[in-house]
């Protein structure tokens, strides 16, 4: 019986490819997006932070002032930004696993704080412009670059697993997607793929771990 072959559009760790290969599949994984650190300066902070990807705070982690900015409480998305920001001696009050919940807690608990956005390029309009909308005073500082890298994937594949909506958009350059099953790693991704296709599974937790485990789960 031939393998279920899987595309990955994010390259995995040794753990999580083994995981895969362990469950009898046949893996190919490409990087669909990549991410370039930028030069920022930390100016006009307020008091508390706000970061919605990891790529943010490693970026702002190799800032030269970045001691300055740990006496502030931070507000996040992802349990792994929040474990990130925590092992870097940060104080986080509150984190979520979409930016829509996260905007949900601050203008219901927070509202009379100000707060410093600290993101990518590429970032949804969830998270800014629902605190616009309850007044909150925001300011953004952009501390990354999200670059969509395409390629042609010549294989026959049964399902991809994606982990952006930008990782989305890259795949759609240069391939189209038939009968595939579409793993997304949250709610944002599967909305780019919404007018694509309805072959659709969402994670229930926002992970890399949690995708892994739904492929095995449909497969098995």
């Amino acid at each position: 019986m031939s393998k279920t072959v899987i595309l990955s559009t994010k390259t995995f760790s040794d753990i999580q490819r083994q995981e895969l290969l362990s469950a009898g599949f046949e893996v190919f994984e490409e990087d669909f997006i990549s991410t370039k650190k930028q030069e920022f300066e930390l100016n006009a902070i307020n008091d508390n932070l706000i970061f919605t990807s990891q790529n943010a705070v490693q970026s702002v982690l190799e800032n030269a002032n970045v001691d300055d900015l740990k006496t502030k409480n931070v507000f996040c998305v992802g349990l792994k930004t929040k474990i990130l920001l925590s092992e870097a001696g940060f104080n986080v009050v509150a984190y979520t696993g979409y930016a829509a919940d996260l905007a949900e807690i601050i203008a219901l608990i927070y509202s009379q704080e100000s707060y410093t956005f600290f993101s990518g390029n590429l970032r949804k309009e969830t998270l800014p412009k629902a605190l616009k909308e309850a007044g909150i005073k925001l300011n953004e500082i952009q501390v990354y670059e999200t670059l969509l890298t395409p390629v042609k994937i010549k294989e026959k594949i049964d399902a991809i697993l994606f982990f952006s909506p930008s990782a989305v958009e890259s795949y759609l350059k240069d391939n189209v997607i038939k009968k595939e099953i579409c793993f997304c790693i949250g709610e944002t991704t599967a909305e780019a793929l919404d007018k694509i296709t309805k072959n659709i599974i969402v994670a229930d937790q926002p992970s890399v771990e949690d995708v892994i485990e739904d492929v095995i789960e449909e497969y098995k």
